[in-house]
């Protein structure tokens, strides 16, 4: 499989996750936990922080190439 398009579908599948954590920072229980504790609770805190993750690991890999097959 080809670098970029990997790139790009674990760039989408980063951009989807951080849609569902911050989404998710909006419900009631999110809510409550921000509320008494001051912080989101764990799932939430786990698909933002994967989201970013993903999509930082996703643009380095559309935008250099996957680094496989550039010489073949």
């Amino acid at each position: 499989m080809n670098g970029r398009i990997l790139g790009i579908i674990i760039l989408v599948v980063g951009v989807a996750l951080l849609v569902v954590g911050l989404n998710s920072s909006h419900s009631v229980a999110d809510r409550v936990s921000d509320t008494f504790t001051g912080r989101f609770t764990q799932t939430t805190t786990w698909y933002i922080i994967g989201g970013i993750a993903a999509m930082i690991g996703g643009a380095a890999m559309l935008f250099m190439g996957g680094g496989r097959g550039r010489n073949a």
